[in-house]
């Protein structure tokens, strides 16, 4: 997820995509959707995003949306991104389902 998106009008309604790293289907379990949702939720409440439409894919996400406050939409997208990626690596770290180590 690591791509730099470029917003020209802070005002603006963008549609985004963003995939796992090597493609990897994490988004199967519905854990690890339930954590995209909670976030996106986290971040309509508290950081001005205000959402259009979402889909949630087996290795990505599409998302329609724009910023209505407070951060510039690529700043909400990185934050949303950033967060979420380290919930989702930490939690499939932390899940024996998961372990390499057989």
């Amino acid at each position: 997820m690591s791509r730099n998106y470029k917003f020209h009008n802070p005002e603006g309604v963008y549609f985004v995509s963003f995939a796992v790293v090597e493609c990897l289907d994490v988004f199967t379990r519905n854990e690890y959707k339930d954590i995209l949702l909670e976030n996106l939720g986290y971040c309509q409440k508290h950081k001005g995003m205000e959402i259009y439409a979402w889909c949630i894919m087996s290795n990505h996400m599409h998302l329609i949306f724009r910023s209505t406050d407070r951060l510039k939409p690529e700043l909400l997208l990185g934050d949303f991104k950033r967060f979420t990626s380290r919930v989702l690596v930490k939690t499939i770290q932390e899940n024996p389902r998961e372990s390499d180590s057989n």
